[in-house]
């Protein structure tokens, strides 16, 4: 969204006129940045104007004073492509102007000891985070009907309204009276809705938006647009010439690559849309002639090959070694109990005879209170913590001998340890735990001898 410019030119317009401009919809994300500064940062927890509030920090009128500048900069930079600057700007002031005005209110209220934070901070995140979008899609609208498109605002944001409906009838609302035929719908990646977005998807909702739309107005194909091709590894880390583009692959990769961070889109997200029958096509912003990678639900590529090298560095082995598990019933079931009540979810798991290891997440909200909860309930056992990273080579067609051995030898060959590896029956995710410090060489001499050897 911050090289609109790009949007506009290769994907929205691209050549078109006429009628050929719509039969379309688009679901937009905030601009670059500004979610954290709303929020906190997504990747080093900087805290923004929610974060600053949550914990009585008086410092969040500042940094939503710093998030209002920076829309403003935001909107300036659009001018030369037809953004109405005063227009756009009118619109950030009101909607920083409410945001303060809300904050401020909830801060009165809450100094008369009735309100606990569960009370409001939900719903403070939710309408915090629904500003970014606003903004971005908004704007979008004013520069294309300033380059002859007839483009309308969908704010599913529910600024200034009362009522809270259910998702799907906010989202039916929000189209009728819209003719697709004459009209092009910009909307916000956020919605306000009973089920509380934020709340359920938490960063990951612009995808949920842009999945329910899809399903609900019937689309034929849903397209994400990405500044990235989908490759077959991480082309800053590989090198863009070593890297492919995927071209077809299956939900069940999508999922693969979502729990490893890998998002083509939010797993959620991607299942409504299976369930439906409508393919995911990844596009490349900057190459609008390549066709991309399409995710469809039955296919399976007719020779065996990997479909990419990625992987996470975020990873906490969980250890738990009690020599009187065996044979007991029940342990590991215990044992997830104590993730599931923090509310972790594992990326891989190893067992032997005595010994479980559950692999999450280190950015887990709960994983401390966790292991002290584990440590409690299993006093006998020695419960032992190591940070780690994961590397995963994930292919729809994977079910030959020999793919095990040559990422294994690749590993090796750079004298690599292999601290524990995971394959299950599907044979679509080989998953190999690795000290941090060999992430990104693992990643280099998986892809070259799985990928890059095989063309």
């Amino acid at each position: 969204m911050s090289f609109f410019g790009d949007v506009m030119k290769n994907i929205i317009i691209a050549g078109r006129r006429g009628d050929d401009l719509y039969g379309r919809i688009f679901v937009v994300s905030a601009y670059g940045g500004v979610t954290n500064l709303l929020l906190e940062d997504k990747k080093t927890a900087k805290p923004g104007v929610f974060a600053k509030f949550a914990r009585n920090d008086r410092g969040w009128e500042e940094s939503l004073d710093v998030v209002r500048k920076a829309m403003l900069k935001i909107n300036r930079g659009f001018a030369g492509i037809g953004l109405d600057v005063k227009a756009a700007d009118a619109f950030v002031n009101e909607r920083i102007d409410g945001l303060s005005t809300c904050l401020s209110d909830i801060i009165r209220l809450r100094s008369f000891g009735h309100f606990k934070p569960d009370d409001y901070l939900p719903a403070t995140r939710e309408f915090l985070s629904a500003a970014g979008e606003a903004h971005s899609a908004y704007n979008s609208v004013l520069i294309l009907q300033a380059n002859g498109v007839n483009a309308i605002f969908v704010d599913l944001t529910g600024w200034m309204e009362s009522e809270s409906k259910p998702f799907d009838k906010v989202v039916k609302q929000a189209f009728k009276g819209i003719d697709l035929h004459t009209q092009l719908p910009i909307v916000t990646g956020y919605v306000k809705c009973d089920e509380g977005i934020m709340s359920s998807f938490d960063r990951g909702y612009s995808e949920i938006t842009f999945s329910k739309v899809a399903v609900l107005t019937g689309a034929s194909e849903g397209v994400i647009h990405k500044e990235f091709h989908l490759s077959t590894g991480d082309p800053k880390l590989i090198g863009v010439d070593n890297v492919k583009t995927i071209g077809f692959t299956n939900f069940d990769i999508a999922d693969q690559l979502a729990d490893m961070g890998m998002e083509a889109i939010h797993s959620k997200a991607s299942k409504k849309m299976e369930l439906k029958g409508i393919p995911i096509r990844v596009k490349n912003t900057f190459e609008p002639d390549d066709p991309g990678t399409l995710i469809s639900k039955n296919y399976v590529s007719d020779k065996p090959k990997i479909d990419m090298i990625c992987g996470r560095e975020d990873i906490v082995a969980i250890e738990v070694f009690d020599s009187d598990m065996v044979g007991q019933h029940g342990y590991d079931l215990d044992l997830l109990q104590c993730l599931a009540r923090h509310k972790i979810s594992y990326i891989a798991k190893n067992t032997n005879a005595n010994t479980i290891t559950h692999y999450v997440s280190e950015k887990s909200k709960g994983v401390n209170n966790c292991i002290k909860e584990i440590r409690r309930v299993f006093p006998g056992a020695q419960v032992r913590i190591e940070k780690v990273a994961i590397v995963s080579a994930i292919g729809n067609n994977m079910k030959i001998p020999g793919f095990l051995y040559k990422a294994a030898k690749a590993l090796s060959d750079e004298g690599i340890n292999i601290l524990a590896l995971d394959q299950c029956m599907r044979q679509v995710n080989m998953q190999f735990v690795i000290s941090r410090e060999n992430f990104k060489k693992a990643q280099i001499a998986m892809h070259h001898e799985l990928v890059e050897k095989t063309e």
